[in-house]
């Protein structure tokens, strides 16, 4: 499933979605649809109550998640840049890219000019990073580049995931 969810930079009100998915994607465009017919933030996407079967699916439904992910980024907690924008930047003048997939995904593919450094060793391996020069971390769709952005802003990195990691680059590559 995927959810796009379009908000206020201001006040975080909900103004649009997107779902594309299986079973139960419309259970969530039919959330969302309520949700901005409430006038309703993404501020309360992340408290909402909705129902569940521990066995069928998890306590923090996509709409919750979809809640923190931009409830997150309107308080600066992880800042977010897109591939288009590091693409557009002339080279030399780009963000440090940080690969954040393990060595076996980035052989097979990643941004050009990138340094690997995998999510689980960049505690230890943080050394090799220099705090003057700004970062773009990524993974293959977002959450470890998430994680990465989140333990590199805490030890004092300026830092920015790219939205939608390796997976977006190469459908931005391939599109014409």
């Amino acid at each position: 499933m995927s959810l796009k969810l379009l908000f206020d930079p201001q006040s975080g009100r909900i103004l649009g979605a997107q779902a594309v998915g299986g079973a139960g994607v419309d259970k969530r465009i039919d959330v969302l649809a309520v949700a901005i017919q409430a006038g309703m933030t993404v501020f309360d996407l992340e408290e909402m109550e909705l129902a569940y079967s521990p066995q069928y699916g998890s306590a923090k439904d996509p709409i919750n998640m979809a809640g923190f992910v931009a409830g997150g980024l309107l308080r600066d907690e992880h800042p977010q840049v897109d591939v288009e924008t590091i693409l557009a930047t002339p080279a030399d003048q780009r963000p440090l890219l940080l690969d954040v997939r393990t060595a076996q995904e980035f052989s097979a593919g990643h941004l050009p000019g990138a340094v690997n450094i995998p999510v689980d060793e960049l505690r230890s391996r943080m050394n090799e990073l220099t705090h003057d020069r700004s970062i773009a971390a990524y993974c293959q769709v977002g959450q470890r580049g998430y994680l990465a952005t989140r333990i590199l802003r805490q030890a004092g990195f300026s830092v920015a995931n790219i939205g939608g990691g390796y997976k977006t680059y190469k459908l931005f590559q391939t599109t014409p």
